[in-house]
């Protein structure tokens, strides 16, 4: 029963992540209209920041509920076979339910927020350096678990402001996604534009 419970988690917290951005930038560009001005990258930053604490006492509180698979995913690998036949066939499966569940929604509902980032390389330097970023992430969520600061506060604010920094460096070249969770409102429109675009 416990094991249910954490795939229902993942599949809402991936629903709930994907409108989080959504709302953000909802808020900041279409209510306040405060376009790409500094202040308006300065406030989606701050307000980046308090949704991944509140993602992160969300863990907490249900126990390991997650929105992002490959950090469920890495841990899954340093596991048994259970673990890691469970994280694959069950809490991977829903995160991604529920991240697309969430996307069709808000492109229903807002569909001036439906479209995320563009590529503005090509698509094997975007994969490279998504790769990379991705790494990153994956590399300090593992540290911050292995290491385990004692302080609630201290492991997210590493991470939040690791993961805001890693956002912005890529955010030129391929929009900084490192989530596949964010990555799957876009993912439709690179396959056709590669399938399409080719001779």
């Amino acid at each position: 029963m416990a094991r249910f419970g954490l795939v229902l988690w993942d599949s809402i917290l991936s629903f709930m992540w994907v409108w989080a951005s959504a709302l953000v930038k909802l808020f900041v560009y279409g209510y306040l209209e405060l376009g790409h001005r500094p202040e308006a990258e300065i406030l989606k930053i701050s307000l980046g920041v308090l949704y991944m604490f509140f993602f992160a006492w969300l863990g907490e509180v249900t126990r390991g509920g997650s929105y992002n698979p490959l950090t469920v995913l890495s841990y899954a690998f340093s596991g048994n076979l259970d673990r890691f036949l469970f994280t694959a066939l069950g809490r991977i499966p829903a995160q991604v339910i529920g991240s697309i569940v969430g996307v069709r929604l808000i492109k229903a509902i807002f569909p001036e927020i439906g479209q995320g980032p563009r590529l503005s390389v090509d698509i094997h330097r975007g994969a490279l350096t998504e790769g990379l970023l991705t790494f990153m992430v994956v590399m300090v969520s593992m540290g911050l678990k292995k290491k385990d600061p004692k302080s609630f506060f201290m492991k997210t604010w590493i991470s939040s402001i690791a993961k805001i920094t890693l956002h912005i460096l890529g955010s030129d070249l391929t929009g900084g996604i490192m989530n596949p969770a964010s990555a799957r409102k876009n993912l439709l429109e690179v396959i056709r534009s590669v399938h399409f675009s080719a001779p």
